[in-house]
């Protein structure tokens, strides 16, 4: 659940103390013609999707005068970036950056903790920049319990210009992340201005879903990511279905044994085409699921994966094979079944297919592996 760059700094920064830049959100090109005679300085036009390299993407543009303004709206309105169709621009005051820096907060899975990130080469992608000199992005794991003290971000910031204005910043960032339930939090650049201020110049900011309840102010703020057309059509059928960019299409039951499958194909050597999990009522709609998991460009096989305590894997097993019989797909399937109906769901599949599923998981993925290579 990500928010706007505009709604982030507004109701996540500044309300944890961080400094940000004066700007107004435009929704029209004579909205922000009308902003810039408020501001009345030189600005940077900056499209709203919840996107990263919106500058290499022509979405950020410095304007100088009213008219400039309302040319540079009219040019980003309603233009897609990352699939994000532009429905405002934010108007913002162009800083007096003497050094730009990155901060961030997000968990680190490893040491299931949140972790403060902090590097003095702000202004990069950070992905490219762990790739390029992993050594230049500094490091910290917060334990929960105490929080994030002034002398840890002290120690993380250490060496580096501004280093006395950039700690303060981090530990509100830390208390901000907290504070609102963030699955990330990042600031980049975060800039230390000629007037030696240090303000976030963008932000990016996700909610953690489980907390929507908690936050329903950045729940009712967030945008929701694009749907891709086959992700469209599952929404519409009920059903919970992810497009992803392998060629080995999964079905199963519940969404903790589907990423299993998941992680059993990538470990075998081969790239899922989907998460795709038809348990609970979804059984019912086994031929709506699978017309859309073949629907997927590129796919070669296709890995069924029922285990059953209280679902029954052989109504699950009858709504697959009633399904495959009436699409007739032409790529070869693998079944592993196990649980509550296993001896019922192996016979039917044996009779009316004329398959023989496999008596574990990992060879049934393992096979599938191998038939989409």
């Amino acid at each position: 659940m990500n928010l706007l760059e505009h709604a982030a700094k507004h109701l996540v920064l500044r309300n944890g103390g961080i400094a940000i830049p004066q700007g107004i959100v435009c929704h029209t090109p004579d909205e922000a013609r009308e902003a810039f005679e408020v501001l009345r300085r030189p600005c940077v036009a900056k499209a709203q999707v919840p996107a990263g390299k919106r500058g290499k993407s022509g979405g950020i543009v410095v304007v100088t005068n009213a008219h400039e303004a309302h040319d540079a709206a009219r040019s980003l309105l309603g233009t897609c970036i990352a699939g994000h169709r532009v429905s405002a621009v934010l108007l913002e005051e162009k800083a007096n950056i003497a050094k730009e820096y990155y901060a961030a907060v997000l968990p680190d899975a490893a040491g299931r903790a949140p972790m403060v990130l902090f590097s003095e080469e702000g202004g990069m992608d950070i992905e490219e920049l762990a790739e390029a000199n992993p050594a230049a992005i500094r490091r910290a794991t917060v334990d929960v319990l105490k929080g994030f003290s002034e002398e840890e971000a002290a120690a993380l910031v250490e060496g580096a210009p501004h280093d006395a204005v950039l700690a303060p910043v981090l530990v509100k960032l830390y208390d901000a992340f907290r504070a609102h339930d963030a699955a990330l939090l990042e600031i980049n650049p975060l800039a230390v201005l000629d007037d030696g201020r240090a303000v976030a110049l963008d932000c990016k900011f996700t909610l953690d879903p489980a907390a929507a309840s908690r936050q329903p102010e950045l729940a009712k703020a967030s945008v929701p990511e694009p749907l891709t057309d086959l992700e469209r059509l599952a929404a519409e059928a009920g059903l919970k279905y992810i497009e992803l960019s392998g060629n080995v299409a999964l079905l199963a039951n519940g969404a903790g044994l589907t990423m299993t499958t998941m992680d059993t194909v990538s470990r075998l050597g081969g790239t899922p085409a989907n998460f795709q999990e038809i348990g609970g009522e979804a059984y019912t709609k086994a031929e709506a699921a699978l017309k859309i998991v073949l629907a997927h460009q590129g796919v070669k096989s296709l890995v069924v994966n029922f285990c059953g305590a209280f679902a029954r894997t052989d109504v699950m097993a009858e709504g697959v094979v009633a399904a495959w019989e009436a699409l007739k797909p032409d790529i070869p399937v693998f079944f592993s079944i196990h649980g509550t109906g296993e001896d019922e769901a192996v016979a039917l599949v044996r009779e009316r297919l004329g398959i023989e599923p496999f008596d574990f998981m990992e060879d049934a993925v393992k096979a599938a592996v191998e038939a989409a290579r």
